[in-house]
């Protein structure tokens, strides 16, 4: 950890500089800061260094009254304070809740989940369409971004295990509705780069540590029930 990492010890003088500059109808220098606060300047430089790279605090060279160097000033900068809580697993859980009132709630979340899917995997150019190596290579990639850890299962062929939720705690209470979601990205990425094969289902905790994602062979594809091999066409 380097010296102008944020500890816990180091939030409360910080805090207390950003309340004097908002606090200030002027902006100020270190020295100004120094004396309001009863610290050493070299301190409240420390401080304000930290706060100008979290963008919480602007520095700007003051123009002179007279002879001598500019005076570095700084004031707080304009806006909501960035710093702390952020509550996204509520937000999740109150539009899960709501998504889960609809008439067909799988179905809504896997519509949801299709629409997104297109934008989160990695685009293949119109000119050609990805073999089934390529595309399941894809699908893990866009999985493994989204922090799902999946692993291609060496028992089942043309299954993929997904041995981390990143919504566990929602997917226990909500498992109705987000793994539909998760189903429609899945199945929303493979129609986007024209896939020779579709996730047919998604088994929640399929196993004690993972979820089960199947895949198959498209219906127009050349592809039969061995995974990733071509039917002769010449029989």
């Amino acid at each position: 950890m380097t010296r102008t990492d944020q500890t816990a010890g180091d939030q409360p003088r910080r805090q207390a500089l950003l309340e004097a500059l908002r606090a200030s109808d002027a902006p100020l220098g270190v020295t100004d800061l120094a004396e309001r606060l009863g610290i050493h300047p070299n301190t409240a430089r420390f401080h304000l260094d930290a706060l100008v790279a979290q963008g919480l605090v602007d520095r700007r060279l003051e123009e002179p009254t007279g002879r001598g160097r500019p005076r570095t000033v700084h004031t707080p900068h304009p806006g909501m304070d960035r710093g702390g809580q952020r509550q996204y697993q509520l937000l999740a859980k109150i539009l899960l809740g709501q998504l889960s009132t609809s008439p067909d709630a799988g179905a809504a979340a896997e519509a949801a989940g299709r629409n997104w899917g297109g934008y989160l995997i990695d685009p293949i150019p119109p000119s050609r369409q990805p073999g089934v190596a390529e595309a399941t290579q894809r699908l893990t990639a866009m999985m493994t971004d989204l922090g799902f850890a999946p692993e291609a299962d060496r028992k089942q062929a043309g299954s993929i295990r997904l041995r981390h939720c990143p919504f566990l705690e929602l997917a226990e209470e909500y498992s109705a509705t987000l793994c539909p979601l998760h189903l429609g990205l899945m199945r929303g990425a493979l129609t986007e780069i024209r896939a020779p094969i579709e996730a047919t289902s998604l088994e929640p905790f399929a196993e004690p540590d993972a979820c089960m994602v199947h895949l198959s062979p498209t219906r127009n594809t050349g592809e039969d029930t061995r995974w990733g091999r071509r039917r002769d066409r010449s029989s």
